[in-house]
């Protein structure tokens, strides 16, 4: 995306970098199983992949599992505090920046991934095309792209609030979101509220406006970008994975 259409999409920026491992970690997010699905999903595909690419990697979480299952790992990031949040926490792995619609690395890898529901925030099924033509462009021959897509049209609750309070190293956070369909999107507002020792409480708002594509425009998407595809509804994160194998 570009900075204009991040801005309008979602903010994720410096105090959403802060917490956001500390609450989904806390939260239960099973960052481990999620990358083990992707690396089973990918291995049956293409049994001797060793490079991957992680797309829209945020503040690492996924790869940090990634690179003791994988040979080589790199990301993609378009947010500069979750990329350097990414950085710091890996030093060893390089993090580019760049907007999944529009990247070019000079390199092809075994597999690319992009999770966390993130593709949603491609705002038509055009953008969503065109991000999977750049995942199809950075694999070789037979490469898969694994995708952890958003909640589909069909199977968003709109409406849906979530409320947890967490406290990790004397740092407590509290999270409540409200989520509801507005036309083919989800309008998801993310409170939060950070309290340390010595620093006092802090209130800020995460917005995020995230398309809610139908499996079937998924699976187009997929074909118009030069893929089989198949979805693969068992999955931790619970919304199923796309695995595509570039034609």
């Amino acid at each position: 995306m570009t900075a204009a259409r991040e801005t309008e999409r979602t903010t994720y920026g410096g105090n959403l970098a802060q917490v956001y491992d500390l609450v989904h970690r806390a939260r239960g997010k099973d960052y481990r199983a999620e990358a083990e699905s992707v690396a089973a999903a990918a291995r049956e595909r293409c049994p001797g992949a060793g490079r991957l690419l992680d797309v829209a990697c945020g503040t690492g979480g996924h790869l940090r599992h990634l690179a003791e299952l994988f040979d080589h790992v790199e990301g993609l990031e378009l947010s500069e505090p979750m990329a350097a949040a990414a950085r710091a926490g890996l030093p060893a792995v390089t993090i580019h920046p760049g907007d999944m619609r529009a990247f070019d690395l000079g390199a092809t890898f075994d597999v690319v991934t992009c999770m966390f529901g993130s593709i949603g925030y491609m705002a038509s099924t055009a953008e969503l095309t065109q991000a999977l033509r750049m995942f199809a462009r950075h694999l070789e021959p037979g490469g898969v792209a694994v995708v952890d897509p958003w909640w589909f049209y069909e199977t968003f609750r709109d409406g849906h609030v979530s409320a947890d309070v967490v406290t990790v190293d004397g740092v407590t956070v509290s999270r409540v979101s409200h989520s509801a369909r507005r036309g083919s999107a989800s309008h998801m507002d993310v409170h939060f509220v950070v309290a340390e020792p010595g620093a006092g409480a802090r209130h800020f708002v995460d917005t995020h406006v995230i398309s809610l594509f139908s499996r079937a425009e998924y699976e187009r998407a997929f074909r118009e970008a030069g893929f089989t595809v198949d979805y693969l509804a068992e999955a931790p994160s619970g919304r199923g994975l796309f695995a595509g194998v570039r034609t």
